[in-house]
């Protein structure tokens, strides 16, 4: 447990009254130390507290130290005697007693509802949990695309889409890590947070709160959709009996698997979890493009484009929107970060970092080849379910069952995994809600009753209104593009505020980046609704999955 100091420091000729608070992890605090430094400790009355009198002999001033793990005792600074001016004396012992407390912990503001909430609950992560939480969430069912896009877009134009796109992501990636202690004493531990910090509590809630809602529960549907189709296929290619479940069914033994996780009480916690769907998706993505590069290729394979039409234009824009899908979990980057523990020497963004290049470089490994491999593959013959399906239907006798099953098995335990940590902010603010009412943590009953109706409800969503996904394209335009390529550049300029001039280079780039992000938001957006309306590919098909 963590020892809070609050440093209060009364002049005279002042009516104001200047406090600072310390969090100083209680096993850095050496023993005896405070008897070098002439501090006296006194026991409260008050469980769990201790007061703290620093008798500082080279001045008149009085300075008191108060230190609380529950923060529940008062302090009165009308009770201590009124001091003199500040000296030099006083300063240097100021100044020599800020730089211990910076080198023992770290300067911050605290919220104690924190510690109630899944989110910030443990801050024990390390740069290794920062890798397979940033995987969990990086890689998914949107990689399945990627062949698909380059059917439109071509070998070069492809490539260099999906270059441009993997480090434009890396980029504000790296501004989102930063951010994330931009101001001393602040950690913005959700992206929602980090939005209204950056553009003001009404405007940043208007900006973020739907994206990232959107992402987390239409993320958390679509996983159902894709997993319980998944441990379908898995098991009409392992065992041949294609009649056992009906779709609804194996949504529902998807449903399952997921509730059954979600008891795990924190982000920090489910470690474990975000390593088993790392390895799964890194797994599933090469056994895909090994597989489709190993049989033969169809006949009548062609790598030609279209034409440049009114469809062909909008079918690019498409395929641009599918790239950029690909490349997802920026709007849990600060809640990830929130589990690293930060000091001043230590920051929570250098094993934050660490974490997030390594999965990236993963991210790299996994999504070119696929892309590649699978266009190279099928060129034009690949459906546009995604590569999964192409090698289902047209090498589904060719290949072994055991590597077919092993693949669908691999998508469908990684969708129960990204369910866990796209369902977390939304666990979050449901916990959120009840702490701020109740002033108290949330029981493991309500706990378990909101994570469970989270589930059930995405459960309902998936099965009752199947169409919505014929607008996933659309839903992820609004929401993921902006929270990944547009957004962080522009929290950045206002954050850093009149700072950001004096970086020159950095300052132009992002206001042009910040700017082409919400373009491109709009205009696959306009593509997305398009393609809907001209292809009359909208049909209410309710409980029809």
């Amino acid at each position: 447990m963590n020892l809070t100091i609050i440093l209060i420091t009364q002049f005279s000729g002042m009516d104001e009254t200047e406090l600072e608070v310390f969090t100083v992890p209680r096993s850095l605090i050496p023993r005896g130390h405070h008897q070098s430094s002439n501090l006296s400790f006194e026991q409260s009355p008050v469980s769990h507290s201790t007061i703290l009198n620093a008798n500082l002999k080279q001045s008149s001033s009085n300075i008191s130290i108060a230190s609380s793990t529950s923060m529940s005792t008062p302090i009165d600074s009308n009770s201590a005697p009124r001091p003199s001016p500040l000296g030099s004396p006083m300063r240097a012992a100021l100044s020599q007693m800020r730089i211990y407390l910076e080198e023992m912990g770290h300067l911050t503001k605290l919220n104690p509802q924190d510690a109630w909430l899944p989110i910030t609950e443990s801050r024990k992560g390390n740069a290794y949990y920062s890798a397979f939480h940033n995987l969990n969430a990086g890689i998914g069912f949107q990689a399945l695309l990627l062949p698909v896009a380059f059917t439109y877009l071509g070998w070069t134009w492809g490539t260099v889409t999906l270059s441009m796109a993997y480090f434009w992501q890396l980029y504000t990636l790296w501004l989102l890590i930063g951010l994330h202690e931009s101001v001393p004493g602040r950690r913005y531990n959700r992206y929602l947070e980090l939005s209204q910090a950056a553009f003001g509590e009404r405007l940043g809630v208007w900006l973020a709160l739907f994206p990232v809602i959107n992402l987390s529960a239409g993320t958390a549907t679509s996983l159902i959709n894709v997993g319980g189709g998944a441990l379908k296929l898995f098991y009409n290619t392992s065992l041949g009996s294609p009649d056992v479940l009906t779709t609804v069914e194996w949504f529902v033994v998807f449903a399952v698997l997921s509730a059954i996780l979600s008891i795990i009480p924190n982000l920090n916690s489910m470690a474990w979890v975000s390593f088993m769907g790392a390895v799964m998706a890194i797994a599933y993505c090469t056994l895909l493009w090994t597989l489709s590069i190993s049989v033969p290729r169809p006949e009548g394979l062609s790598y030609h484009i279209a034409k440049p039409t009114m469809d062909t234009t909008f079918s690019i824009l498409n395929a641009v929107g599918i790239v950029a899908f690909a490349f997802r979990g920026h709007n849990l980057v600060p809640e990830i970060q929130a589990t690293m523990p930060s000091t001043v020497k230590q920051p929570a963004h250098v094993p934050m970092w660490r974490g997030a290049l390594a999965a990236n470089v993963m991210v790299g490994l996994c999504y070119f080849p696929l892309a590649i491999g699978g266009y190279w593959a099928y060129g034009n013959k690949m459906l546009p379910e995604g590569i999964m399906n192409t090698i289902y239907f047209l090498h589904g006798s060719e290949i072994p069952g055991a590597a077919l099953g092993l693949t669908y098995l691999f998508v469908a335990l990684n969708s129960v995994s990204s369910f866990q940590i796209y369902s977390m902010p939304v666990y979050d603010s449901l916990e959120a809600s009840y702490t701020s009412r109740k002033m108290r943590p949330c029981p493991r009953s309500v706990r378990l009753a909101f994570r469970l109706f989270f589930v059930m409800f995405n459960l309902f969503a998936a099965v009752a209104f199947p169409f919505v996904s014929t607008f996933a394209g659309v839903m992820g335009a609004i929401s993921s593009i902006p929270l990944t390529f547009g957004y962080p550049c522009f929290m950045w300029l206002r954050i850093k505020g009149s700072d950001a001039k004096n970086l020159g280079f950095l300052w132009y780039l992002n206001w042009f980046l910040g700017c082409v992000g919400i373009a491109l938001a709009v205009c696959v957006t306009a593509a997305g609704l398009f393609t809907i309306f001209q292809n009359h590919s909208f049909r209410f098909n309710f409980f029809k999955p």
